[in-house]
């Protein structure tokens, strides 16, 4: 269903999308009246919840929902990481992340906090990534130094490896075993490494600009790779060689900026992944490699900061430089929704205070969150 829905709205409806006048619409029963766009402009329209900070942090640069749904884990770009848990209560029965009831900044009794090694860069522009290991027991996280390990329970550095030049630039556990993780690396190369023994097994080449995006698949046991170079790469994950790669089609008239981030993550099907990039939002389809469905915003329209499938993948959440919200239907990519600022930013907040990462709520497909430029984190239910 998923494949023929994509074929199907292939032709070019992306373009005329934008020219459809937003109007706040009461949804139907007729699912084929999909096309009406909601606009959430007001707070009443969306439950939303800044998790409480202590201001010890700059703009949030990495942001993740704990597997088991109950923490958000972010890094800001002064290498410092943030854990917010949700508790048990009347309010909250199942502790799992919502933004009917406030978390609390986690810290252990010891005090210390997870900081990351910047070795003698400058943390800012360091390239931060982090990865969650399956449960939510270790995070291994890296922001221009050497890449570090930690407990998630006790913040203690586990381990610390592979220190700089180059420095890691993405970060990713392999889906079947916890001790292979594929790390991205500044020169354009991708490190396969073991934990345990400290080794690496492989190198892959075959980009020519620093690793910005990851992503298994174990239904098909590979590996796919973007970077700065705006190239998809796919690797065999049995014997790590590279089975095709492509470039991005740049939308013409939008110049990306000199190293425009790439990101890709798999559909829960594993055979789609989407690819994400300041131009554009496109799902592709792995054997071939091919380009299903592609949502190119207007030319006098914000740049694309980020975006993610909802944990369902029935949906994909992104987030503008303008500081807008829209949420796609993902098997067509058509706009649904759209958040605007004055949703969740009060009007006392800096006009260019923007999300730059997007995190979707591991079992609640209708949650997600965001993280600020200005260290803010914001959790999201829309209320339809």
């Amino acid at each position: 269903n998923f494949v023929v829905h994509v074929l199907y709205f292939q032709n070019g409806d992306a373009r005329s999308l934008g020219d459809v006048k937003p109007r706040i619409t009461e949804e139907s029963s007729d699912k084929s009246k999909i096309w009406k766009l909601t606009e959430i402009s007001e707070p009443s329209q969306c439950r939303s919840l800044r998790l409480p900070e202590n201001l010890r942090v700059t703009k949030i640069s990495r942001l993740i929902f704990t597997n088991s749904g109950n923490a958000i884990l972010a890094l800001a770009s002064n290498a410092i990481h943030l854990l917010w848990k949700w508790q048990r209560s009347e309010r909250n029965s199942n502790g799992k992340a919502t933004a009917s009831v406030p978390p609390q900044l986690w810290q252990p009794s010891s005090g210390i906090l997870m900081t990351n090694d910047v070795a003698d860069t400058n943390p800012e522009e360091a390239v931060p990534c982090f990865a969650l290991s399956k449960n939510d027991s270790y995070v291994m996280s890296a922001s221009g130094g050497k890449i570090s390990l930690f407990n998630m329970m006790t913040f203690k550095t586990m381990a610390t490896f592979m220190p700089p030049p180059p420095p890691a630039s993405f970060l990713a556990f392999h889906p079947q075993d916890n001790n292979i993780i594929a790390i991205g690396m500044d020169d354009s190369t991708i490190q396969i490494y073991n934990v345990r023994v400290d080794e690496v097994k492989s190198k892959l080449k075959g980009h020519s600009k620093r690793i910005t995006g990851l992503a298994f698949s174990h239904v098909l046991s590979v590996l796919v790779s973007s970077g700065a170079d705006s190239q998809l790469c796919v690797w065999n994950t049995d014997g790590w060689e590279k089975q095709r790669s492509r470039f991005l089609q740049v939308p013409s008239g939008r110049t990306p900026t000199t190293l425009s981030d790439t990101r890709v993550q798999f559909h829960q099907d594993q055979m789609h992944f989407l690819v994400v990039h300041e131009t554009q939002l496109a799902i592709y389809e792995t054997t071939k490699l091919e380009r299903v469905k592609q949502w190119v915003p207007l030319e006098s329209s914000a740049p694309i900061t980020h975006a993610t499938f909802s944990c369902d993948s029935q949906l994909v959440y992104s987030s503008f430089l303008d500081a807008t919200v829209c949420v796609f239907t993902a098997a067509n990519l058509r706009l649904r929704c759209r958040i605007n600022p004055s949703a969740y930013l009060p009007a006392s907040v800096s006009s260019n205070v923007h999300p730059l990462v997007i995190a979707a709520h591991p079992s609640e497909p209708n949650e997600f969150a965001l993280g600020l430029s200005d260290g803010g984190v914001h959790v999201f239910e829309p209320l339809e």
